[in-house]
């Protein structure tokens, strides 16, 4: 997740986390599991707990392998300076759940403004009189210690916002989500790496022999949640969707594919763009994806900082959904709908009803899929088959996000919760859906339901893409 505000997203959403507005009760949530996984209360508190911790251990590992120079300075105009993503997870985490939730006075109400997305989009935030990287730090530090004192006293229920720990959820999700941000953010930095970790574990054997495409039958499943542990607005209500069948990769599309669309002229034929995509093509100058250069006969791209061969297996990452879009067109195929992507990810059709993951409604393990930023690249495709879905799709979570065909929509009978200017205000044509999490992604923001999206042209995202056809034309 990251602020989707005046600018933009650039990465998943923000978890309704920025200023508390009108509160309704939502849909229905559970806690961060199964509800019936949990012992009880004390259960549900040490799990959330364990989530706020993690997020932060995760921030600190973010911003304390590089100096404050690196945290100031803006490294794209696309992007806030990392040191304001720190303070503002601070500043979210105190309106939701010492204000709103706890009923606290604000600790520093003068910043509020300077970490309010609405007020002040990326372009303009290194003006701001920002706290200064070691205040950033003590302010979020401050606020988590009289949180989870919060926490500790909580009784979890009797409020929309504390049945099963929506708000601790919610925040928890929001500051994993603004880890998501700052790495891409030392993506686009230049300079020295600062991160590192070991590569995703290698592809199994069995990934040669997999086919292309599958098929996935007609018939309705049920979309969405009612239940879903720490849903957002936009993930709800469940509903029924009838599809006709269609056919759709197995894998997502590889670099090796991407790079016979690229020596094939894909990027100098207006035939498979759509109009503004090949306007904004021309306009962006756009050859390859992001990161790529070409030379000495092979593709290069810079990746965290090091330049490598552009690996041939994995999944290509950092292009737009106009590039998606037209490698689609040119193999003769289309991207799938958000329906489509959910039907494939979630549905049984051996007993009917719709799963929480591929693999079933057990939390993700590092069997199941590429998360939580455990490896800094995708692994290959066909990896991770205890993570398939029941029809044989693969990597459908994790490792890259998925464009989709879709808009992003409000599903029938959508309420906005807790705060419009979450979702709603998003909904329509200039934003399109991506599904499925990536490597960058957090277990606690992803999930089959979850839904991100940005706009057409971006590219510094960690998003990938995977094709579909009609069975008609198969």
């Amino acid at each position: 997740m990251t602020d989707v505000r005046p600018n933009g997203p650039t990465t998943a959403p923000a978890t309704g986390a920025e200023a508390p507005r009108g509160v309704e009760a939502p849909h229905g949530t559970q806690g961060p599991r199964n509800i019936q996984d949990l012992r009880g209360i004390e259960d549900l508190r040490e799990t959330i707990a364990a989530e706020l911790l993690a997020a932060r251990a995760r921030t600190a590992a973010l911003t304390d392998c590089v100096g404050d120079g690196d945290l100031t300075a803006q490294h794209s105009p696309l992007m806030s300076p990392l040191v304001w993503d720190l303070a503002h997870i601070g500043n979210q985490e105190e309106l939701w759940l010492l204000r709103n939730v706890g009923g606290r006075d604000p600790m520093h109400p003068e910043i509020d403004p300077l970490y309010d997305a609405f007020q002040h989009p990326r372009a303009e935030r290194p003006s701001l009189p920002l706290l200064p990287p070691a205040e950033a730090r003590a302010y979020a530090h401050d606020v988590r210690g009289r949180v989870l004192d919060l926490l500790a006293a909580s009784p979890l229920e009797g409020a929309p916002l504390l049945e099963a720990g929506f708000a601790f959820g919610m925040i928890a999700q929001h500051e994993q989500q603004h880890d998501e941000t700052m790495l891409i953010t030392h993506q686009l930095r230049k300079g020295e790496p600062a991160l590192a970790a070991p590569p995703p574990p290698p592809v199994p054997a069995d990934a040669a022999a997999l086919p292309a495409e599958v098929l996935i039958p007609a018939g309705p499943f049920t979309m969405g949640t009612d239940t879903e542990p720490w849903a957002l607005d936009n993930e709800r209500p469940a509903h029924v969707v009838d599809l006709p069948a269609f056919l759709l990769d197995t894998t997502p599309v590889t670099n090796a594919a991407y790079q016979r669309f690229i020596a094939d002229g894909g990027y100098d034929d207006p035939h498979w763009w759509t109009p503004q995509g090949w306007e904004h093509r021309q306009r962006a100058d756009l050859t390859a994806p992001l990161f790529w250069r070409f030379e000495d006969g092979q593709w290069l791209r810079r990746h965290f900082g090091t330049v490598e061969p552009v690996p041939l297996n994995e999944p290509v990452l950092h292009v737009s959904w106009y590039e998606a879009d037209a490698y689609a067109r040119w193999a003769g195929r289309r991207l799938p709908t958000e329906a489509e992507w959910e039907k494939a990810a979630r549905h049984d059709p051996a007993t009917g009803r719709s799963r929480r993951y591929p693999w079933g409604d057990g939390a993700p393990g590092p069997e199941h899929a590429n998360l939580g930023q455990h490896h800094l690249r995708p692994a290959g495709a066909g990896s991770y088959p205890k993570g398939q879905s029941p029809y044989g799709v693969r990597q459908l979570i994790g490792d890259v996000w998925e464009w989709t065909a879709s808009d992003f929509r409000s599903y029938p009978g959508f309420r906005a919760w807790p705060y419009k200017e979450y979702s709603e205000v998003f909904f329509g044509p200039e934003y399109k859906v991506l599904r499925g999490g990536c490597f960058a992604v957090a277990p606690v923001a992803c999930r089959g339901t979850f839904r991100n999206w940005d706009y057409p042209v971006r590219r510094q995202i960690f998003a990938g893409f995977r094709t579909a056809r009609d069975l008609e034309r198969a």
